[in-house]
């Protein structure tokens, strides 16, 4: 009886220590599969955030009266505002994709943007917008309301828009539109749909 106890004893001890390294085996892949089940969905959320896109309206020249004529066009949506109105000023610099006409010349490149507290975008833009730019009123008032508009009409926080040539203020663009003042949003100029 005395040999039966023993042997029941050893019989569960073994039992138990099997059971205590299935149980440590098991419960450490099972963290393991979390953690990677975790960093997979992270990286699937990351993947969808990164191609969330944003619909808006560049203001683009009609030639026949003069007018600005809304296209839209896709952006990546961003957490940032300043990024967002970068990238509508960059969609603006590649010009329409129809018959409008862009007022920016093709060649102008986009320095810096910010936006200050009280919502005024300073755009800064290089000299190529002055030395390539047609000569003329209309031409000068196309140009500062096509960044103007563009920018407040899809950013509530832009309230008014001041444009920099080479990170300086400058007095007119070619002579007729005076560009030392922020610009309020125009949609007088806006064709009506």
């Amino acid at each position: 009886m005395e040999k039966r106890k023993n042997v029941l004893a050893a019989a569960l001890f073994v039992l138990l220590a099997v059971l205590v390294v299935v149980f440590f085996r098991t419960s450490g892949k099972e963290q393991i599969r979390r953690s990677e089940d975790v960093s997979s969905s992270s990286a699937s959320v990351q993947n969808t955030a990164e191609k969330q896109m944003k619909t808006v309206s560049l203001f683009f020249l009609r030639e026949e009266d003069g007018l600005l004529v809304p296209e839209e066009r896709e952006i990546a949506a961003d957490a940032s505002l300043v990024r967002e109105a970068k990238e509508v000023i960059s969609e603006l610099i590649k010009g329409p994709r129809g018959d409008l006409v862009s007022p920016l010349p093709p060649e102008t490149k986009l320095g810096q943007l910010f936006i200050t507290k009280d919502g005024t975008a300073y755009v800064d833009v290089s000299k190529d917008i002055v030395d390539y730019h047609p000569s003329g009123t209309a031409a000068e008032m196309s140009t500062v309301y096509t960044i103007v508009n563009s920018l407040t009409y899809n950013f509530k926080p832009i309230k008014k828009v001041f444009i920099l040539i080479e990170g300086e203020e400058r007095e007119t663009l070619g002579g007729h539109i005076s560009l030392d003042r922020p610009f309020l949003p125009d949609y007088s100029l806006v064709a009506k749909r």
